[in-house]
């Protein structure tokens, strides 16, 4: 009887599988999940980031595409979070976002900037901070404080490699992306791809044409390989 039940729970989830029921997601397999809670940028800059990703990929094919699992996107903050608690983490942003209006704001994105990674480095649009910004993030690291860890492993990300595609540097910048990556130290971006460091070098030289943007939406996000925003847990609520 028992091996009957065994080979028939086989079959159903085979079955499931063969009918695109997936097995639970990581966020719901382990304990502690990656998230970023992120800013969706409206057309201007999705064009312009994903210009900036054609020429990258050309110029390094290892890298990654800009498209639906790696979102363009502001990141607010990056932290591990116990999964359990990822619905009390929804809510506490939503009750944050209420406050604000983003969809209003005029923000602008004045140069490139990468994040040296030898030999590579990681690529991204920079958004001029302003105090608007900076008072969002704060309000909501202190509302998601409570569901927070203090870090966690290759298990909390979206990996296609068994880990081996998310970086160790990557981990430490989640973290501690408290003190190294909010208040005065934050450098809002949109990040745009990978290419040789010595790419970037050059591609940095080039003049940067200034323009204007307004954030359309904001999800939260299980992290991937280069902190891209790989899997949407969740829409938050924006005011229009």
């Amino acid at each position: 009887m028992t091996t009957h039940k065994t080979l028939l729970a086989a079959l159903v989830i085979g079955l499931a599988s063969l009918l695109g029921h997936s097995a639970p997601s990581s966020a719901q397999q382990n304990p502690v999940t990656a998230i970023d809670i992120a800013l969706e940028p409206d057309a201007t800059l999705i064009q312009r980031a994903k210009a900036a990703n054609a020429r990258l990929l050309k110029a390094y094919p290892k890298g990654f595409a800009l498209d639906a699992t790696h979102q363009p996107h502001i990141t607010m903050l990056q932290q591990f979070v116990r999964t359990a608690e990822l619905d009390n983490v929804y809510t506490a942003a939503d009750k944050v976002l209420t406050n604000y209006k983003p969809t209003s704001w005029k923000l602008k994105a004045f140069k490139y900037y990468y994040i040296p990674d030898p030999p590579i480095g990681i690529a991204g649009i920079v958004i001029e901070p302003t105090d608007n910004l900076i008072k969002l993030q704060q309000d909501l690291l202190d509302a998601i404080a409570p569901f927070t860890v203090k870090t966690g492993t290759t298990a909390a990300f979206v990996t296609t490699e068994e880990g081996h595609d998310i970086q160790q540097s990557l981990i430490a910048y989640v973290a501690n992306f408290a003190s190294i990556g909010a208040g005065k130290k934050f450098n809002p971006h949109v990040t745009t791809g990978v290419a040789t460091e010595t790419y970037l070098k050059a591609m940095l030289e080039e003049p940067f044409e200034a323009f204007t943007f307004s954030p359309a939406s904001a999800s939260v996000y299980q992290l991937g390989t280069f902190g891209t925003a790989r899997k949407e847990l969740k829409v938050l609520s924006l005011k229009p």
